[in-house]
């Protein structure tokens, strides 16, 4: 039972359960199927956005831009769909992956490149690509009267008892799963992070590792600027503003470490879930909108105190089991 309550994961899912169950008591119907459905579709944007982020902060980096990467891409697409209503959707949406991938580079690429430290590139790059949606729209709007009803319509269709895009983030869920588990960059941009030297000498490019992790960031940016616009059915420049702490914040509670290289889907996945019930709760039972952003601060601050502490006792279990193993060989 112990080990069991060690296990991040775990230990996320009875808190979530156990927040669930609280907050019914005060909101009659909170926990009922159609309730906890339309949390999890309400959180899928940042379901989406924190894998991304997770990416990028296993490589021992940050990425700052998502959100402003989001909303000049939604912004794009949106404007897209009013001028040319009759572009088929599946280009507008590889369009919108191609413009966050796109932006994603430029962050990788100054990173890689420039040796710039990656909280200082998406800090700029998060002002400038706000500053690129404003001077697209020219500080307007696009409304719902000016998209075509296939262009937001489809992530709302239900399908199977989920609205289209909740499948969306199940699939990219799976996705990001196999990549970083399967395939070979996902062990290099574990290696990167956790251990940049050992990865150097077997051979992993840290660069380009970190330049891969943005581009897939920038790309699921892109794709959430879609998904966003169409969602609530409007764009204009501020569009997500500050979504990007959620993002960090989503990756800090489910385990992911700033430090690199320890995190894992999952944890991702209940992190940004458990912002999500959160969200989703605290207005229907009467809190303030200021004393919710106390709370999600407050909730941040303990994740990052807890992550501190169970990496700490991992390095002294280390090095107890190294010093165990060096009194065993010279006895």
């Amino acid at each position: 039972m112990q080990r069991l309550f060690k296990n991040r994961e775990i230990l996320l899912t009875l808190i979530i359960a156990i927040m669930i169950t609280g907050f019914a008591t005060r909101a009659q119907g909170f926990a009922t199927p159609a309730s906890l459905t339309n949390i999890f579709n309400d959180t899928s944007i940042l379901i989406i956005l924190a894998l991304g982020q997770m990416t990028v902060i296993l490589t021992k980096s940050i990425d700052l831009s998502v959100a402003a990467n989001l909303a000049f891409t939604g912004m794009a697409v949106a404007m897209t769909n009013a001028a040319f209503p009759g572009l088929p959707l599946a280009l507008l949406i590889v369009m919108a992956i191609g413009i966050g991938a796109f932006l994603g580079a430029i962050n990788g690429y100054l990173v890689w490149a420039l040796q710039m430290p990656s909280i200082v590139v998406t800090l700029g790059t998060l002002t400038i690509y706000r500053g690129m949606a404003f001077v697209l729209s020219g500080g307007g709007w696009v409304n719902a009267h000016q998209m075509t009803p296939p262009f937001l319509n489809i992530p709302r269709l239900p399908l199977l008892g989920l609205p289209v895009l909740s499948w969306i983030a199940i699939a990219i869920v799976i996705g990001a799963w196999f990549v970083l588990t399967r395939l070979p960059f996902g062990r290099a941009a574990y290696a990167s992070g956790g251990n940049p030297t050992a990865a150097v000498y077997a051979g992993i490019d840290i660069g380009r590792t970190k330049f891969l992790a943005f581009v897939l960031s920038g790309a699921l940016a892109g794709l959430s600027g879609y998904l966003w616009v169409s969602r609530y059915a409007v764009a204009y420049v501020d569009i997500a503003a500050g979504f990007e702490l959620d993002t960090v914040a989503a990756c800090v509670i489910g385990g992911i470490s700033i430090a690199g290289g320890i995190g894992s889907v999952g944890g991702a996945v209940l992190g940004a879930l458990f912002l999500g019930v959160i969200k989703n709760a605290l207005p229907v039972i009467g809190i303030s909108p200021f004393a919710q952003m106390a709370i999600s601060g407050i909730v941040i601050v303990l994740a990052v105190v807890f992550n501190a502490r169970a990496e700490k006792k991992a390095g002294r279990i280390i090095l107890r089991d190294r010093a165990a193993h060096h009194q065993e060989a010279s006895a």
